[in-house]
């Protein structure tokens, strides 16, 4: 039996329900949000409408970046505001919406993990023998967001225009509890990153419905050309996700024990316990975190 959210902190925030371009005018697009069912309508002036099955009522409602969003409860803030869609030089584009059967907790996790890299996405993100991931720092900023930098790691092809291997400069920002942004070297231009965001939906606490955001900069390529590299990457991570066991994120700190590679993981893990963010999760009761300096010292 699906399981409705009782966490305040998701039920009152943003969540991307739809990529617009799938809507089609008059045709109701079936969805689930947090344990709930939704059918989004669009009408023909493109205003987009979202109802709850059981109840019939009108779900609060935004479009932006091309997507359709949804609030079951009372929105407290915007939707995430991504700077760089306003830079007019980069592609900005969907990666795809891909149902994933785990928590969208876990899929999160994984987007921060740099260790999977050689062995998931061999020949592109990361190949043997490098193997190692590099210390990196890890902090709570002011606006009460996880920030990782400093995270490098040698990729063989770490973009779609890049023609040599390279060691990627890495910056993570854990935004929300469902959303995580990526920015990361670019092989033309070193002095600006490419942006990819990741605005989950979790569809309850079991299965996921991944929403990529990209916003690379164009340097003579194709928008179709990003949109590839996104899908073959993620398509290389959704069997290895769909075997985690257990589906949803464990956050007792003893539960799966961290390396030094896991200490974004580790935050990551105490920031939702610290939040009341259980579902998606396999709660635990107040328990001391292992201590971890914001930076991992090999």
């Amino acid at each position: 039996m699906v399981q409705p959210c009782n966490d305040r902190i998701l039920l009152d925030d943003w969540h991307v329900v739809a990529d617009c371009s799938t809507l089609v005018s008059g045709v109701p697009f079936a969805t689930r949000l947090m344990g709930v069912d939704l059918i989004i309508t669009r009408n023909s002036d493109k205003r987009v409408r979202i109802e709850r099955t059981d109840t019939g009522e009108k779900v609060c409602t935004e479009k932006r970046y091309g997507f359709t969003w949804a609030c079951l409860g009372k929105p407290v803030r915007d939707p995430y505001y991504v700077r760089e869609s306003d830079e007019g030089d980069r592609h900005l584009v969907s990666g795809g919406s891909i149902a994933v059967k785990v928590s969208g907790l876990r899929l999160v996790e994984n987007f921060l993990d740099m260790g999977h890299f050689p062995f998931v996405h061999t020949g592109w993100l990361g190949e043997e023998p490098h193997t190692e991931v590099l210390p990196y720092n890890v902090a709570v900023t002011e606006e009460d967001e996880i920030l990782a930098t400093e995270c490098r790691f040698y990729q063989p092809i770490a973009s779609p225009t890049a023609t040599e291997g390279m060691l990627v400069d890495y910056t993570y920002k854990v935004i929300r509890p469902y959303t995580v942004a990526l920015y990361k070297s670019n092989p033309v231009d070193p002095t600006r990153k490419d942006v990819i965001v990741l605005f989950v939906q979790p569809v309850d606490e079991d299965n996921c419905v991944a929403h990529s955001y990209l916003c690379y900069l164009k340097d003579g390529m194709e928008a179709a050309t990003v949109r590839s590299f996104m899908q073959l990457i993620f398509a290389q991570d959704k069997p290895i996700l769909e075997n985690q066991v257990p589906r949803r994120l464990p956050l007792n700190p003893r539960a799966e024990t961290p390396i030094r590679a896991d200490v974004v993981s580790v935050h990551y893990r105490r920031w939702l316990r610290e939040r009341g963010v259980t579902y998606g999760a396999i709660a635990t009761l107040a328990l001391p975190g292992p201590e971890i300096n914001g930076r991992i010292e090999g």
